[in-house]
């Protein structure tokens, strides 16, 4: 009996929790006043809570005002986390990709802070170790916490609606951060979110502004596995546009593409993918291989080129390295 009347008094309780608007307002004037772990704390309880009721928009309501609240205020940690929460709860409440959300998710996406540090740092720009080192640790830590919050956002968008390869629009998001923010930046990370987006053109930028600043040999690499990786997802008219929009970009800036077999190598590959002409793939691989070797992820996307464009199927489909690049 009496547990009977302590699952009603449950369900009764559940029913009757109060609309949140009181309580986000409490909570944000804790963070105001710089209560921000106790606040924390009280966020995730509370929405906890809601969502036992399966009361989801009201849960949803309490963590992305908590996740803006802590950004605003620099707590990337608290407001990742609350972020992250707020992924959670789309899923559990099984709701579907839409305009709407992936508006609140950007919303929280453009209140992490951006705050730039060197990518590449000299001798003469450190006068105080102590606090070049901490830059680049809360550096990390925010590149960290914001990739946790949009992975889970493209995972939960690639489940309940978006296109199979998750949201474009918040992999360009996660590109664009991983590049700005990231004191140590992985361009195949990079690369890799862009050709599952939207945005070649915002992609060809990123390069260019990258040869500016890359090591020598960085150059057109990056550039060969951007498009390599568009046509390894049978993308052909992107890298086309990848290419040309650099080009453009070069000519404004009085530049040009790098003078290397593996840029010629690009650029007579384009062409032959236009062509039922697997021989003369064959050939170029055959031809250029020293270029292509200097990293081991083109073979595997030339492998990976082969089956999409002539259907010559690889040995071990979407295994070694192709298949670790584009997971999320």
């Amino acid at each position: 009996m009496s547990r009977s009347l302590s699952m009603r008094g449950s369900m009764r309780s559940r029913r009757d929790l109060p609309p949140p608007e009181k309580t986000i307002e409490k909570l944000e004037a804790m963070v105001d006043g710089g209560n921000f772990y106790e606040a924390q704390q009280m966020y995730k309880s509370t929405s906890a809570r809601y969502m036992a009721a399966q009361k989801y928009s009201e849960a949803l309501d309490i963590l992305q005002s908590g996740a803006l609240v802590q950004l605003k205020h620099g707590q990337v940690t608290c407001g990742g986390e609350l972020a992250v929460l707020f992924v959670d709860t789309l899923v559990a409440g099984e709701l579907r990709f839409s305009e709407e959300t992936f508006g609140r998710i950007r919303k929280m996406y453009e209140a992490f802070p951006r705050i730039s540090v060197p990518h590449f740092l000299g001798d003469d720009y450190d006068d105080e170790g102590h606090q070049l080192s901490e830059a680049i640790s809360a550096a990390k830590a925010r590149a960290e916490s914001c990739s946790s919050f949009l992975k889970a956002a493209i995972r939960w968008s690639a489940e309940f609606g978006a296109s199979r390869n998750g949201s474009p629009e918040m992999h360009v998001m996660l590109a664009e951060y991983i590049y700005s923010e990231s004191p140590e930046t992985d361009m195949t990370k990079v690369s890799s979110h862009f050709v599952r987006g939207n945005e070649p053109k915002k992609f060809a930028s990123m390069l260019v502004n990258f040869m500016g600043k890359c090591y020598p040999g960085e150059d057109d690499t990056a550039i060969a596995r951007g498009v390599l990786m568009y046509l390894s997802q049978g993308n052909l008219r992107d890298a086309n546009l990848l290419m040309d929009e650099m080009k453009e970009q070069l000519k404004s800036a009085n530049s040009e593409f790098p003078k290397t077999d593996l840029i010629q190598f690009i650029k007579y590959l384009l062409p032959t993918l236009e062509r039922d002409a697997y021989p003369l793939f064959r050939t170029l691989r055959q031809k250029y291989k020293t270029s292509t070797d200097r990293d081991p992820m083109f073979q595997e996307l030339l492998d990976e080129i082969a089956a999409k464009f002539y259907n010559i199927q690889r040995q071990n489909p979407l295994e070694g390295l192709f298949g670790e690049m584009f997971k999320i």
